[in-house]
């Protein structure tokens, strides 16, 4: 009978998920070495990339937590809060995907002290090729993290400011001319194209000197361009998947399948794809299945 037995083999840790971590060899701006990630679930953190090419199995557990007050809750707003963080927290509030319209001169900021010390802060303005170039910004704290984060291939900085607001005006400004949205289905499809970011920065400094101008005589000596190198990264992924299936926990709470690669903040699976900082907050297990 022994001969003819399957044998199960599994180890699960259980925690809530939040978003991926990451790093790559000594923060150089071309990185050959594939980025390393790791997966926090609960106090414990997983080499992600150990789990390459191996079967494995997430279980949503039916349990979300807000990751601002830690509280349960029955339903997860703007990945990761409960409903009254999400609508009192500044960190959830519209001008953080929006910073153009920062109302802090308004004093109206859901939280002063915070706004204080996040957005009155250094941020870069910067063009990202990962499903095509586009423009974003991020504290400057956040570089490389948030290039990584959007999969981006390669990465260029072009301005630093001394504000969040400020990022937004000029974001915005550039935005008339390029995409500040990364597609994520064509972004896991493939590898981005190499694209000469220095180029295109220079083309869309041109386009836009007349509107820079102005935001320049409005915030004298806030703005900083840049004429640093591009970053180049290398993601952990051993194959791309032809057609990009996304699974969501609340419809489908048991995920598995081989894990091939690992992208942005999608684990690539050769059933489909799972985006962890979507499930913030969110009760899982999480462990290496074999069979």
């Amino acid at each position: 009978m022994s001969g003819h037995m399957r044998v199960l083999r599994v180890m699960f840790y259980q925690g809530i998920l939040r978003k991926m971590r990451t790093h790559v060899a000594n923060n150089d701006t071309i990185s050959h070495a594939p980025v390393n990630y790791e997966l926090p679930i609960g106090a414990l953190t997983l080499p992600l990339n150990d789990y390459l090419g191996q079967d494995i199995r997430l279980q949503y557990t039916g349990r979300i937590f807000c990751l601002n007050c830690g509280k349960k809750t029955t339903k997860s707003f703007s990945q990761g809060y409960c409903y009254n963080c999400f609508r009192s927290s500044a960190s959830a509030d519209m001008c953080i995907m929006k910073p153009e319209t920062c109302h802090y001169h308004l004093g109206t900021c859901r939280e002063p002290e915070w706004g204080e010390e996040h957005c009155f802060r250094p941020h870069i303005i910067y063009l990202a090729n990962s499903s095509g170039v586009k423009v974003g910004i991020t504290r400057q704290t956040q570089v490389p993290t948030r290039w990584i984060d959007q999969g981006a291939r390669q990465a260029l900085p072009i301005f630093e400011v001394a504000s969040r607001y400020l990022s937004g005006l000029i974001e915005v400004t550039l935005a008339q001319h390029i995409a500040d949205k990364t597609q994520w289905q064509r972004l896991l499809k493939s590898d981005a194209e190499l694209q000469d970011l220095a180029f295109i920065r220079d083309e869309l400094l041109t386009l836009c000197a007349a509107e820079l101008a102005v935001l320049n005589e409005q915030f004298p000596q806030e703005m900083k361009v840049l004429k640093g190198d591009v970053w180049e990264f290398n993601f952990p992924v051993q194959q791309y998947p032809l057609k990009v299936k996304a699974f969501n926990f609340d419809t489908t709470p048991v995920v598995m399948g081989k894990l091939m690669g690992i992208k942005g903040q999608y684990l690539i699976l050769d059933t489909g794809v799972l985006n962890i900082r979507k499930f913030g907050g969110y009760e899982a297990t999480f462990g290496e299945q074999n069979v």
